[in-house]
């Protein structure tokens, strides 16, 4: 978001000032915005409408915005609601960012910033002729009625005394608790929180779908691990260093430390999502970007048939070495380790009908955009955990000349600001005869 505001003859703010404001959108990054004496004030634990009291937390550069924290609530937004976790709220926990707010009304709000992005970023304005407040939506999970528990993957930080928690926001200050409302049951039952692990910094703790457990402890630490339940794994001192998912009615091997969405349905719903914007087609060469351990591959190569080819390319060794053992048994699917962008130049292949993309948080990016261009394909999904990310690379294919006929946000993170998107990107229309 650009912030243009003159405050050259605005008072001078200092952190820890009280002020009251009038709360007026949502913005990127699980704030609020509002403004006080010329400057933008970008405030968490508020809401659209709210008036409320802040107290500054931060200043930007050279004083031209204000970051603060909603310490008290004059007048409450509908869509206010009590946090399910004690630990929730200003100078608390960093985890969450709208457990003040109901979960359609979270949603909502998720929607309209990913419409933000898609309109400043993008240059777009509708959708298949449909403005974008009625085609972009943000939708739950089937099956996610709370909004909790979804977590099968959490990471906490260890404080200096051993115990346990989660850093608070924009701070290495560890807030200390019992338990979270997000982790998934079996995350839960691991039951980390109840020791103390001196000389770790952090502990990341796995339950997969699977039923599978693990934990990591960085740096390694054994002798609170000792404590664990015999059935969890700890890398380096105990069990195996991967854990079984399932998904798309396969199982999927994944390292502990190894990356695969972290609520347990989104597995499900972004194949159902691709597959649904690309339409594969029998015969059909499918070209998988960032593949990880071979979700979208593996899935969609059923949909090809055995006259159609999958390429999958990923840069990690461990994950290309997980999806070759995931799909030992697709002969239709090639997994390649390397670097996207590198493994494109090579001119490997010179032509494609459907690409996933599925880049990492800073996006695909114009080169390998273009070079994914020069193969033609005959559509694209683009699956993005970034809105702003998104918008960019949406930008750099419209200038291309192509066109947007989807995008579908979803709540794959429940009382956060993130969210994930599967946007259908089509070729320029044949000119006309």
């Amino acid at each position: 978001m650009t912030v243009v505001e003159d405050v050259a003859s605005a008072r001078p703010v200092r952190v820890g000032d009280r002020f009251s404001v009038e709360i007026e959108r949502v913005a990127h990054g699980g704030h609020v915005v509002a403004r006080h004496d010329g400057r933008v004030v970008f405030v968490r634990h508020a809401l659209p409408g709210e008036t409320v009291e802040v107290v500054v937390t931060s200043l930007g550069p050279q004083g031209r915005f204000v970051r603060a924290d909603a310490v008290g609530v004059v007048v409450a937004s509908p869509d206010r609601v009590e946090p399910p976790c004690p630990h929730a709220g200003p100078a608390r926990c960093g985890g969450c960012d709208w457990q003040h707010v109901s979960l359609a009304a979270q949603r909502g709000l998720k929607a309209e910033v990913l419409r933000e992005q898609l309109q400043r970023l993008g240059g777009i304005e509708e959708i298949e002729g449909v403005a974008l407040v009625d085609s972009v939506t943000v939708d739950p999970v089937p099956g996610d009625d709370d909004g909790l528990g979804w977590r099968t993957r959490v990471r906490f930080a260890v404080a200096a005394d051993g115990s346990v928690g989660f850093r608070r926001h924009r701070s290495h200050t560890v807030e200390k608790i019992d338990s979270c409302p997000l982790a998934s049951p079996g995350v839960t039952d691991v039951g980390v929180t109840a020791y103390r692990w001196p000389g770790a910094a952090e502990l990341e703790v796995v339950c997969s779908s699977s039923g599978d457990r693990a934990v990591i402890i960085e740096p390694p630490e054994t002798r609170s691990a000792r404590d664990l339940p015999r059935d969890v794994a700890v890398r380096g001192l105990r069990g195996r260093t991967w854990v079984s998912e399932q998904a798309g009615g396969r199982s999927w091997r994944v390292q502990t430390g190894g990356f695969w969405q972290v609520h347990p349905g989104a597995a499900d719903t972004l194949v159902d999502a691709v597959r649904a914007a690309l339409a594969p087609q029998p015969g059909e060469h499918l070209l998988d970007l960032y593949s990880g351990v071979g979700l979208f591959a593996g899935c969609l190569a059923a949909d090809l048939g055995p006259e159609g080819r999958v390429d999958a390319v990923e840069f990690s060794v461990d994950a290309c070495r997980d999806a070759r053992r995931n799909l030992h048994d697709v002969p239709t699917v090639s997994i390649h380790q390397g670097d996207v962008e590198a493994w494109l130049a090579t001119g490997a292949i010179d032509t494609v009908d459907i690409v996933v993309l599925d880049p990492p948080r800073s996006g695909a990016g114009p080169a390998v955009l273009d070079l994914v261009l020069d193969l033609a394909p005959r559509a694209i999904a683009y699956v993005a955990c970034d809105p702003a990310a998104l918008g960019r690379d949406i930008g750099h294919l419209r200038a291309a000349g192509w066109q947007v006929a989807r995008v579908q946000g979803y709540d794959l993170f429940p009382m956060t600001q993130h969210l994930e998107a599967v946007a259908l990107l089509l070729p320029p229309p044949p000119p006309p005869s």
